[in-house]
């Protein structure tokens, strides 16, 4: 009867502990499911900007104005430099690196890691095989609900910048019928529209012109450096939405001083607001202002316009809220 009473013990004891050993294996299985499981509280939730520019050692211009004004906007930069120079070109001397072979061995790393981009954006592209990397680029990442938008830098004052050429101009055109938005000034709108460039250009022309790059692709056409007729102490942006048919105008002082990168300046702050949640005349104000900002906290100094406005005085401005003051509605 002892010997019967000592193997239920022992049977029970084995019951136990296979039991136990059974229970630690499902506790282990858990925490190792719980670890592979990523956690949506812990998700990088922070929107890449690939940003397709050259970089200037010295001016902000490029990459030197687009990464810190949407770093600050909360976005992380991630550059695809198309070249480095010691300065940028409207200096008198400067080094310049091509990286145009560079940039496809980037973009195939890239594609080896799978990194995908919430927004492309492009700048200065130095001839027309790179445009046709950026282009190829996009095509080949861009996902559905991707932002693409391309600032067509090729002129200004009536002129291509140089080392610009038609080619250039055919290829840039390809490229900005692919965007999303593009954001020419005067000059390059004429360009990309193929008419003769024209100093002024009444509301009615400038719809047409709007309307007409829009239909060849761009959901939103954005012009800069509108003069204003009549009035030499004030310049105007206008921008038309295919979608609504609306166009919209925000008009501002005009300062008597030229500072490079002012452009890239405008459409890093548009280019940022919208992704931010912004309408597109709040996004056409708040680039308006912060560039107004800008021009002001530097016209006082002595100081080598070169340089650019002065960044780092107004970028905490990015962070409050915007002063609606000027946009309008065009009928």
């Amino acid at each position: 009867m002892a010997d019967n009473y000592i193997e239920k013990q022992y049977e029970l004891y084995q019951a136990r502990k296979a039991a136990w050993e059974q229970a630690q294996k499902t506790k282990r299985r858990k925490a190792a499911e719980t670890q592979r499981k990523p956690s949506v509280l812990f998700q990088n939730q922070t929107k890449k900007i690939v940003a397709v520019h050259d970089l200037s050692g010295v001016g902000r211009v490029s990459l030197m104005a687009v990464i810190p004004i949407l770093s600050s906007m909360g976005f992380q930069v991630c550059p695809l430099p198309t070249a480095v120079l010691s300065t940028h070109t409207q200096y008198p001397v400067y080094s310049f690196l091509d990286l145009t072979d560079e940039m496809s061995r980037i973009i195939e790393k890239w594609e080896q890691l799978n990194i995908r981009f919430d927004t492309f954006y492009t700048g200065y592209l130095g001839s027309p095989r790179q445009a046709q990397i950026v282009k190829d680029f996009i095509r080949k990442f861009r996902r559905p609900t991707d932002l693409v938008v391309v600032d067509p830098v090729l002129g200004d004052n009536g002129s291509l910048y140089k080392g610009i050429s038609e080619e250039m101009v055919t290829e840039m055109k390809a490229l900005a019928w692919n965007a999303d938005i593009i954001t020419p000034n005067l000059t390059e709108m004429f360009l990309l529209w193929g008419k003769p460039y024209q100093p002024t250009v009444t509301d009615d022309e400038l719809k047409t012109a709007l309307r007409e790059l829009a239909a060849k692709g761009p959901e939103i056409v954005i012009v800069t450096s509108v003069p204003v007729a009549d009035n030499p102490h004030t310049t105007s942006v206008y921008a038309y939405n295919r979608t609504a048919r609306r166009y919209w105008k925000v008009t501002c002082p005009y300062l008597p001083a030229h500072y490079p990168g002012t452009g890239d300046t405008f459409t890093s702050v548009v280019t940022g607001s919208l992704m931010q949640g912004d309408s597109l005349p709040i996004a056409l104000d708040r680039a308006t202002q912060f560039i107004l900002q800008g021009i002001r906290a530097t016209f006082g100094y002595e100081y080598n316009n070169l340089e650019g406005i002065m960044l780092e005085k107004v970028l905490h401005n990015l962070d409050m809220p915007i002063q609606v003051s000027s946009y309008e509605l065009v009928e």
